[in-house]
């Protein structure tokens, strides 16, 4: 039996805090004495320190004195971050702010986040408190993903020009969004007859543009060039790249180095040799998935290092279909690998044809519409959800086009009982509702997730749920723990005075934030309970003397002279099954049931398959769950065979055990200063090998 009523984030282990901690003038900060107990405390980093280690990689950010954060002060700056925000909301709303109950919530969640409990995404990790939010406003870097649909390109929608849904997906993913996208404008042209024009007639003027050297000038520069084809303006547009800085400097605010203008200028070249093919011809589903994928690997080029896109086509279409034939689309073969390509599949069609490609290399994946737009949870209708046009890359999301969504993490095999997993949520909702207020720099954006309000809860170590507690027991917390996400939803929105989110569940791929947390990623079983992770670390760190303390086996990278790789043997569990052991029909039947118990959104699942044996079940799969879900991804079981230092090598118990032993249990790497002057890189969205390039 649920609660009748919710009191929000009651603190359990947190003192009261008295009235001068909390005062109702000034900028909200957390009470510097709580946060003092936190200073000495060792985090319970996962998988034995390959979490601290991916935290120190991934997450901890250069403080003003050269150092780099420790992960009691990046929750620090995460918690200030989400309550200053929820400060200038109310105070800009004359909403009234109560600065004692702010500090109660905010002590509950950073509790819930030092003891991995829930994480924000490895973006809020990141951006949240910095200077990125803090001074830029770049809010729409908090969020993981996005989509954009291409089918109103021509419409010219407050003076939007064609090129519109090309450059939201670069300043996104020059953002570090993951994006998905249509390929809609195609049929939208050759339905209309409006033909690709020509910049180089002798009626076009030519301009010199010169590249300013920014994010927004490497956008505007592209948008412009897409825009003297498609929209009939008769200008060439010729480009000065000289005030873009030099390869190698380092990216104020973003991590990682400059490219210097080269990538620029070849996607540059590669738009007017895509676009050059078609003049006087209808814009192609080809070319609009060229030019995605082109700027998708420019961006990868930049220096944003990982950027995420799924394209979604008509299953019925050879031309889309055959996209990843590099036989029949060979000069794709360069930059085709930058978008998953799933199909616009619907309920009742015949699912042969592309059951057999997908036997062969996984692709295309599926998302149903039709259940996105009908259902909550799958067998609950929702009728406030009809307008989602497509989902995000990794296919958790089901959103309108120039929708943004935020996912939260939470790890209910980290609980001890339900009712401590009640309060876990209370505290994920509110920094993902939190997200939702915050503008971003697109309008279209803003009029979507103003009314949406959309967020993502997720739930992360399902596989070793389910092992230590059983099937039955998951299924009885995630479908109690949904009614119970309604209802804090009701109450934060009351809180802001803005909409309930029109849905608020899903199952996210995870990647780096579920390392942190020790947990298996999402829904997906393990490669084996037992393995290597090598994770490559720099040599001016800090924390290799103590990863050499502390007895990890350390080597120089065979790749990156720079760096080191670090070898940390990791145990997912006692009973923990290798997904050698999960047949394909068992992860269609567990997406299955938290598409039913728990996500409202949807659930990212990437189902592993046996090529000889379970392949030719594909079609039969398919059509069995083309009912009990919205989207879906297969990936056939190959061995690639071994490489030096792969990132991640299965191994049996007795070498986990040898490799365990020379570690120390005393170890003071989170006591470590680290000093090296870089910041850290950000994961991009969300990272799973699975939609990720």
């Amino acid at each position: 039996m649920l609660p009748s009523s919710i009191h929000i984030l009651d603190p359990t282990m947190n003192s009261v805090p008295n009235q001068s901690s909390c005062g109702n003038t000034g900028r909200f900060s957390l009470d510097p004495e709580f946060v003092a107990r936190y200073a000495e405390t060792k985090p319970p980093f996962g998988f034995n320190g390959l979490g601290e280690i991916v935290y120190r990689r991934t997450y901890s950010r250069l403080k003003v004195d050269g150092t780099r954060e420790q992960w009691f002060e990046t929750i620090e700056r995460v918690v200030n971050g989400t309550f200053r925000r929820q400060q200038e909301w109310a105070d800009g709303n004359m909403l009234g702010w109560d600065a004692c109950d702010a500090q109660r919530k905010a002590q509950t969640m950073y509790d819930k986040i030092f003891t991995m409990k829930f994480l924000p995404p490895g973006r809020g990790l990141w951006a949240m408190g910095s200077p990125l939010t803090e001074e830029r406003r770049l809010f729409a870097a908090l969020n993981n993903c996005a989509f954009v649909s291409t089918s109103k390109m021509w419409d010219n929608i407050d003076g939007a020009r064609p090129s519109k849904p090309f450059v939201f997906l670069m300043d996104a993913a020059m953002l570090g969004v993951g994006v998905g996208f249509d390929t809609r404008g195609a049929q939208a042209a050759h339905a209309q007859n409006i033909l690709v024009g020509n910049p180089h007639s002798a009626h076009a003027r030519t301009v010199t543009f010169t590249v300013p050297d920014s994010r927004e000038g490497w956008v505007e520069s592209t948008g412009l060039l897409i825009d003297s084809y498609l929209a009939y303006e008769h200008v060439n547009y010729e480009f000065d790249y000289s005030q873009v800085r030099a390869a190698g400097l380092p990216i104020k605010g973003f991590g990682g180095v400059t490219s210097g203008p080269e990538p620029l200028r070849e996607l540059h070249q590669l738009i007017r040799h895509t676009l050059d093919k078609h003049i006087g011809q209808p814009l192609s589903v080809t070319a609009i998935v060229d030019l995605m994928n082109l700027i998708g690997k420019c961006v990868v080029s930049g220096n944003v290092r990982r950027t995420a896109e799924i394209a979604f086509g008509d299953p019925h279409d050879p031309e889309y279909i055959d996209l990843k034939n590099y036989d029949v689309n060979p000069h794709r073969a360069a930059f085709g690998w930058t978008s998953n390509n799933s199909v616009f599949a619907t309920v009742g069609m015949d699912y042969s044809d592309v059951s057999r490609r997908v036997q062969k290399n996984g692709e295309p994946g599926f998302q149903w519409m039709e259940n996105a737009r009908r259902y909550g949870r799958m067998g609950e209708e929702n009728t406030r959800d009809t307008r989602v046009e497509g989902a995000n890359p990794c296919n958790e999301q089901c959103l309108e086009s120039y929708e943004l969504c935020c996912l939260v993490e939470t790890f209910p095999a980290n609980h001890d009982s339900l009712d401590d997993y009640f309060e876990t949520l209370e505290s994920a909702l509110l920094y993902a509702k939190t997200v939702t207020l915050l503008p971003t720099h697109w309008p279209e954006t803003n009029r979507v997730m103003l009314r949406n309000r959309r967020i993502g809860t997720s739930v992360s170590g399902v596989a070793q749920f389910i092992t230590r507690h059983g099937l039955n027991e998951l299924r009885t917390w995630l479908d109690a723990a949904y009614a119970r996400v309604q209802e804090i939803d009701s109450h934060i929105s009351e809180l802001f005075c803005v909409p309930k989110s029109v849905k608020t569940t899903s199952v996210k791929p995870s990647g780096t934030v579920s390392l942190l947390a020790g947990a298996t990623p999402g829904m997906h079983y393990p490669e084996s309970r037992f393995c290597i992770r090598r994770v490559r670390v720099s040599k001016n760190s800090d924390i290799l003397p103590a990863l050499e303390e502390a007895g990890y086996f350390i080597e120089d990278d065979v790749v990156d002279k720079s760096s080191m790789v670090v070898e940390i043997p990791v145990d997912h569990g006692e009973g923990v099954r290798g997904l050698r052991d999960v047949s394909m029909w068992e992860q269609l039947a567990l997406a299955a049931l938290l598409q039913k118990y728990w996500s409202d959104n949807q659930v990212s699942c990437t189902i592993t398959f046996d090529p000889a044996s379970e392949g030719p079940q594909l079609n039969n799969a398919l059509d069995y769950y083309q009912y009990q879900l919205k989207g879906v991804s297969f990936l056939p079981r190959i061995d690639y065979g071994a490489y030096p230092q792969m990132p991640y090598e299965a191994i049996d118990e007795a070498t986990y055990n040898k490799m365990a032993r020379n570690i120390k249990s005393e170890s003071q790497l989170h006591l470590v200063r680290d000093s090296e002057m870089k910041d850290a890189e950000a994961e991009r969205f969300c990272t799973n090998d699975s939609c990720t390039i």
